[in-house]
């Protein structure tokens, strides 16, 4: 059977770059070796050593992980592959054609865009982040109080939501992604429109 007929058959994803350093390093000590542990009859036994030495080749990465596992809930300091875990467990919006550092501020702020989800203030965020683009965000919301009763309500009885982008040009967003973006991030019965603060509207 050809190599390739055998890759075809192999139902087990390609590991990327990040995961398969850690599977295995080449050169990487273990900080408990087994040798170190066996009894004393094997303690000077070459060939004790080096059959007890394949074990420490496998379980080197492991402990290496386990040593530094708080750096693994760090998104600044999480490995790419491990990122996209943590990403999807906080529901962050780190697309992979994004920059890496892009993505890391995405997962970090994550927690703290869910807060402000249905806001204007939480959408102009939402869309910074994930486009790195400013937006004005308006809406027909309203607060006010009144010593007395009886006064106008804030707002507009009509609701409406306008996100108006900063700029044109070049670096001006996708509005398909600008769109999709608004239209997951409003509240579902408000309407919306989308405008650009340029000469032409996009």
């Amino acid at each position: 059977m050809t190599e390739a007929a055998e890759t075809a058959r192999d139902p087990r994803p390609a590991p990327d770059e990040h995961t398969s350093r850690r599977l295995g390093t080449e050169g990487l000590l273990s900080p408990h070796p087994f040798g170190a542990r066996l009894p004393a009859p094997y303690a000077e036994d070459a060939f004790a050593q080096r059959f007890v030495s394949a074990f420490d080749e496998v379980m080197a990465p492991v402990l290496a992980v386990l040593d530094c596992l708080e750096a693994y809930w760090d998104p600044r300091l999480a490995p790419e592959d491990f990122l996209r875990w943590l990403a999807g467990w906080v529901a962050a919006d780190a697309d992979e054609s994004r920059p890496l550092a892009e993505r890391r501020r995405a997962v970090a702020g994550a927690v703290e865009l869910h807060r402000l989800r249905g806001t204007a203030r939480g959408l102009a965020e939402q869309v910074r982040e994930a486009l790195g683009v400013e937006v004005e965000v308006t809406d027909s919301g309203g607060a006010a109080w009144s010593a007395a009763p009886g006064g106008d309500l804030p707002g507009s009885p009509e609701p409406f939501l306008r996100v108006r982008v900063r700029g044109d040009g070049p670096g001006a967003p996708s509005m398909t992604r600008l769109t999709a973006l608004v239209d997951a991030g409003r509240p579902a019965h408000v309407p919306y429109t989308i405008e650009s603060a340029g000469p032409e509207e996009r």
